[in-house]
């Protein structure tokens, strides 16, 4: 679901993505559980080695045991000129409150200059363009993009509508793509 908001092709009856002539590579990390530190930084690591120059992560989590783990993931992604785009979460809670992980802020304090966290907005632009979901954060969210009744591919060739900051970090992906 979250490929075909970047990158679907129009068919004229299902999802029309935003970058059109993107290459994607699927990486999943979360099985059946939470995410480990361990294993999102080895995923960045595996899109770098592999020629990803943008890097979409779809989850956050409120703990992080080994954040130097993605933070050295986060700071080799940076060297190399990749960006991350992060989504903030589903909580509708404050992040500069209540962090969710990964930040992109590192030990230094600041926050890595790849790193794009992203919030859901609706389809009104009024007091309720933050959709009622999403976490929100005037130092730790960067951007709202549309994440609310998204159309999206599903299994066995269906559509499907789905809300989520899942769903707004792949639009500022697509957009990011076509850019570069």
């Amino acid at each position: 679901s979250v490929a075909s908001i970047v990158g679907a092709l129009n068919n004229q009856t299902g999802v029309n993505g935003i970058a059109k002539a993107v290459k994607l590579m699927i990486i999943r990390i979360v099985p059946n559980g939470d995410e480990r530190d361990k294993d999102i930084a080895m995923a960045i690591k595996y899109a770098i080695n592999n020629g990803a120059s943008i890097i979409n992560c779809s989850f956050a989590k409120k703990y992080s045991e080994h954040y130097e783990f993605v933070e050295e993931a986060i700071q080799e992604a940076e060297n190399k000129n990749v960006l991350i785009v992060h989504a903030s979460g589903n909580l509708g809670t404050n992040n500069d409150e209540i962090p969710y992980y990964p930040t992109g802020i590192l030990q230094n304090g600041l926050v890595a200059s790849n790193w794009i966290n992203v919030g859901a907005s609706c389809s009104v632009d009024d007091k309720n363009l933050v959709a009622f979901f999403s976490n929100y954060g005037s130092k730790s969210v960067d951007i709202f993009a549309p994440g609310y009744d998204i159309r999206i591919c599903a299994l066995n060739n269906e559509y499907n509508i789905s809300s989520g900051t899942s769903n707004a970090a792949p639009v500022v992906c697509g957009v990011a793509a076509v850019i570069r």
